[in-house]
């Protein structure tokens, strides 16, 4: 059995290949991939090659960890059922090939507790499903901190929109800082604003997905007496900052992590219960077949929230 799946050569240079499959044991499924989206966080850093090191980590490499399709076939144990649409969030069954993420294919092998099934009413909410993944990291943001939602969130990209529409979703009103003009429309129940136009300096949880490693500084200083900073975002640079004004402040970083099984259930609720919307966040869309230039769009352009790649055509 054979898929044919976006592969990572080295930085920059991605090839569209035919790869075979890994033999599906009882506890796996077989899911034909209909969409899978671009992260333009994780796999920028493996794309551009400024990835740091992690366990599994290296070239050749089959991105993607929010994929969308349904199940051809289902081992006996595996709790699958055939014709279900699922979320898939990555899968390792390529051989020597290095499956880090591995959804960005037309065909996966991977164990069918992974899965996730969800129900969609018509293609464009099916497609929506690449977003789980997203929405269950922004999720973990605030999960991860005992449930309180951040007021501060800086970046209005589509993890930033996320994690600002699951907070007014559960209660809050936070403010959004955004420094590009282009991304601070599509506010949806909160503020989006020029960082140099908010004056507050009483932020009790700021939640940093940026990735700018030199905003610490900066952040501590926006803080309120015991207040939190959350790292959502993914570094590839050093981070530091200065003690005193953290210590004056009783300043708490805390590093959100890879999301866990309950957000990614948790936001499938909020989702079936109509308290959050992922309309508008998939602003780019392609053929699979056209792979290198929706990544290089995915990346270069700001007008693109999150690219999705259509890869129904590839079986």
């Amino acid at each position: 059995m054979k898929t044919l799946a976006v592969v990572l050569q080295g930085p920059r240079e991605l090839a569209l290949t035919h790869l075979a499959l890994d033999e599906p044991t009882e506890q796996d499924v077989v899911v034909d991939i209909e969409w899978s989206g671009i992260s333009t966080g994780t796999e920028r850093l493996l794309w551009s090659g400024r990835m740091p090191h992690f366990p599994g980590m290296g070239y050749p490499l089959v991105p993607g960890y929010e994929s969308v399709g349904v199940v051809r076939s289902a081992g006996r144990d595996s709790g699958g059922t055939v014709g279900k649409r699922v979320f898939v969030p990555g899968a390792k069954c390529f051989g020597e090939v290095r499956g880090l993420f591995g959804g960005a294919a037309s065909t996966v092998v991977l164990p069918g507790a992974r899965t996730l099934a969800f129900e969609a009413g018509d293609d464009a909410s099916a497609e929506q499903g690449v977003l789980l993944a997203l929405a269950a990291t922004a999720h973990h943001v605030s999960s991860a901190g005992g449930g309180a939602q951040p007021d501060l969130i800086i970046g209005h990209g589509v993890l930033g929109r996320m994690v600002a529409r699951i907070a007014v979703a559960l209660g809050a009103a936070p403010v959004v800082w955004e420094t590009n003009a282009l991304r601070r429309e599509g506010g949806q129940g909160y503020q989006v604003c020029d960082p140099a136009a908010d004056t507050r300096r009483d932020y009790r949880s700021i939640c940093d997905v940026s990735g700018d490693a030199s905003l610490l500084d900066t952040l501590i200083g926006r803080l309120a007496p015991g207040g939190e900073i959350v790292l959502a975002g993914f570094y590839d640079e050093l981070l530091s900052f200065t003690f005193a004004p953290a210590f004056m402040r009783e300043a708490r970083i805390r590093i959100a992590a890879q999301w866990q099984p309950q957000d990614l259930a948790a936001v499938r609720s909020l989702m079936q219960s109509g308290r959050l919307s992922l309309d508008g966040l998939i602003t780019h869309r392609a053929q699979a077949t056209e792979a290198d230039s929706a990544f290089r769009t995915a990346f270069g352009d700001p007008a693109c929230l999150k690219m999705v790649l259509d890869w129904r055509s590839c079986k």
